[in-house]
């Protein structure tokens, strides 16, 4: 018979692991950064205790989690303000931690305890947390996070010093898309001038972060209609001074992501009266007839060279003397959604469809009608779409139609 001189430990209870993790965390505040093994310990430790969190929140395989245990724990993590330190010390953590962290969090914000999300509503009652988020924990003083971000507004603090660190960026984008899926946290975050963000954290230099932050900018304009209806109404001079930069960025990509996202949502029926004030502007017109111009010349180069896209991200808008050749593509396809008319059959009509389009809407395609024609014309068949090929005859008459107006100059 053998005998074993050491009793295993016994599973801590989920109020237990709780308080542990919260120890663990708040004990790396009282060691410097000269005590290297006191600290390389310490951090041992919280990696324990996240993992051990995660082995309760999702099992580790073979266990299935006890359905129990898990609203135990969601509830004490709460109790014990331990979500606060998930998210202020994400910074200091390393790769995996951090990972396993997003892991569990995405569990725990959607799980029920009795009739209350608890993790939402703890947020609900820390929104500070969020800008954090936002600011990719740049400080742990909610203060400077209002600082940095009332910097960056009034143009004295880089997006990039908000957003520097890549990991780091990332997690706390997964952290933020999680929390977007709630419309009270979504609703926020648009209403906070930390949104103002995104569109330069869309356009760092870094194309995975950029293209992270991306991610979270579409899921906070498209999740939520009714939110982003109302945020749109009450803030849209502001909102289309700053999205119309994302359509003439200088980056190819940036203009085709931003043209893409702005007909999904600005065509969205809550929407409707947006889009109506939208594409009764001048200004905006003359930004889809440039993307139009841009896109196929894009689509040239491709169909002649088979030029790659990242060779291409800094084109510029004026390209003279370059014939249109027989050819379609959908980079040609998104602006026509938003220039011509609403191609999903919707039954909405955008600018040139329009039936009540302003005179200054009207003179500008009059005075473009042989260009607009020519692309269009030149355009190669829809083959299998004839929904498109329907609405580009019907657009080319209504553009010949205005051509022919009289008085339109006096």
């Amino acid at each position: 018979m053998s005998f074993s001189f050491f009793k295993a430990s016994r599973p801590k209870t989920p109020s237990e692991l709780a308080k542990t993790v919260k120890d663990s965390f708040n004990a790396l505040d009282s060691i410097t950064v000269a005590e290297v093994k006191a600290l390389e310990k310490a951090m041992e430790e919280v990696e324990k205790n996240i993992v051990a969190m995660k082995v309760m929140l999702a099992g580790d395989g073979e266990v299935e989690p006890n359905p129990d245990q898990v609203a135990q724990l969601t509830l004490e993590v709460c109790n014990e303000d331990v979500i606060a330190l998930f998210i202020h010390k994400l910074l200091i953590l390393g790769w995996e931690a951090r990972k396993n962290l997003v892991h569990c969090w995405s569990i725990m914000l959607k799980q029920k305890v009795d009739s209350t999300y608890c993790c939402v509503q703890y947020m609900e009652n820390h929104l500070e947390l969020l800008d954090f988020l936002v600011v990719c924990g740049k400080d742990d003083s909610v203060v400077c996070v209002s600082i940095l971000v009332t910097r960056w507004l009034a143009g004295g603090e880089s997006a990039g010093d908000l957003y520097d660190n890549k990991e780091i960026a990332m997690h706390c984008g997964g952290m933020l898309r999680e929390c977007i899926k709630l419309p009270s946290l979504a609703k926020y975050i648009l209403e906070s001038p930390s949104f103002g963000l995104f569109f330069k954290f869309v356009e760092l230099p870094n194309f995975d972060v950029a293209s992270d932050a991306f991610s979270t900018f579409k899921d906070l304009l498209t999740k939520h209609e009714s939110a982003v209806s109302q945020y749109l109404t009450n803030n849209y001079s502001e909102f289309f001074e700053q999205y119309e930069k994302l359509l003439t960025s200088p980056n190819y990509v940036t203009r085709r992501q931003s043209l893409k996202l702005l007909s999904e949502f600005l065509l969205e029926p809550p929407n409707s009266l947006i889009m109506k004030r939208y594409i009764g502007e001048v200004s905006h017109l003359k930004v889809m007839m440039n993307l139009l111009k841009v896109f196929h010349v894009v689509s040239c180069l491709l169909y002649h060279s088979n030029v790659s896209l990242v060779r291409i991200t800094g084109l510029q808008q004026k390209h003279p003397n370059l014939c249109f050749p027989y050819f379609q593509g959908d980079n040609i396809v998104l602006p026509l959604n938003i220039l011509l008319s609403d191609k999903r059959g919707k039954g909405r009509k955008v600018f040139v469809a329009n039936p009540n389009k302003p005179r200054e809407i009207k003179l500008i395609l009059a005075k473009n009608h042989e260009g607009l024609l020519a692309l269009l014309n030149n355009l190669g068949k829809g083959g299998e779409d004839d929904q498109f090929e329907e609405e580009k005859e019907l657009i080319m008459k209504e553009i010949e139609k205005v051509s022919r107006l009289a008085n339109l100059e006096s």
